[in-house]
C-alpha cells in the first residue's frame, strides 16, 4: 500500500481552512422552528464534516435529546431563539470530545447566568469572545499539525522499505491521537474543577439563605 503523505497533509491543513465561524450575525434575529434550526446548521456547517453526502449535523432527535439531558433551555411555543442556536453550536463541537454529563456541567452555569439574562454581556457576548480567537487557533494548530508531520517523517528509518510510508503515516497518527489524549484529559480535569467550584458556590448560597 502506498500513501502519498505530502498529498495528506496538504489535504490535512486545506480542511482546517474549511473549518466555517458561524458569526452571530449570521444567525437570524428571529426565532426559528426546529426545521428552520436543523437547515441552518446543516447550512453552516456541513462542508467540514467528514463525510459531507451522509453525515447527519443535527437532527429533531438530536435537539429533543439535548433539552431532554438539560443541555438546551426549552423552546418557548416550539421555537428557538438566536441564543438557543449559540447554544447548540458549542454542543455541536463538544459533542464528540466530552461525555452528555461534561457538557451539562459546563454548559449550564453559563446558561444559568447568561442564556436571556437581559443584560449587556450575555450568551451572545460570551460566544464573540470564544469565537474571535478561532482565525488565529487555527494557524496555530496547522503550524503544530505541519511540526508532527515533519518528526513522523523522520521515524522508521530502518523498517522495510514497502512499509515504510505506512509506519510514518502511522506514526503521525499516533502523534496526533496523544495530543487529542492529553488534550481532552486536561478538558475533563478543568470541567471537574468547575463543577466543583460551582457546586461549592451552591452550597455556600444556600447557607446564606439558611442565615
Amino acid at each position: 500500500m502506498t500513501i502519498d503523505s505530502d498529498n495528506l497533509l496538504s489535504s490535512i491543513l486545506a480542511s482546517l481552512d474549511r473549518i466555517e465561524y458561524i458569526k452571530p450575525e449570521d444567525i437570524p434575529d428571529i426565532d426559528l422552528y426546529m426545521d428552520q434550526v436543523t437547515t441552518f446548521m446543516d447550512g453552516k456547517l456541513r462542508s467540514a464534516s467528514r463525510y459531507p453526502e451522509e453525515d447527519k449535523i443535527l437532527t429533531k432527535t438530536m435537539i429533543n435529546n439535548y433539552a431532554k439531558n438539560k443541555l438546551l433551555p426549552p423552546p418557548v411555543k416550539k421555537k428557538y431563539s438566536k441564543e438557543h442556536v449559540l447554544l447548540l453550536i458549542f454542543i455541536y463541537y463538544y459533542k464528540n470530545i466530552l461525555s452528555i454529563n461534561d457538557i451539562q456541567a459546563l454548559l449550564s452555569p453559563v446558561s444559568e447566568h447568561f442564556f436571556q439574562n437581559g443584560k449587556e454581556f450575555d450568551l451572545e457576548s460570551i460566544y464573540r469572545e470564544v469565537f474571535s480567537m478561532e482565525k488565529e487557533q487555527v494557524e496555530a494548530l496547522k503550524a503544530d499539525v505541519t511540526e508532527k508531520y515533519r518528526k513522523s517523517q523522520e521515524t522508521f528509518q530502518d523498517a522495510p522499505e514497502e512499509k515504510s510510508e505506512f509506519l510514518r503515516t502511522f506514526s503521525f497518527i499516533c502523534m496526533l491521537a496523544l495530543d487529542v489524549y492529553i488534550k481532552k484529559l486536561m478538558i475533563e480535569k478543568l470541567v471537574d474543577e468547575m463543577t466543583a467550584s460551582e457546586n461549592g458556590a451552591d452550597v455556600q448560597k444556600g447557607e446564606v439563605k439558611k442565615k
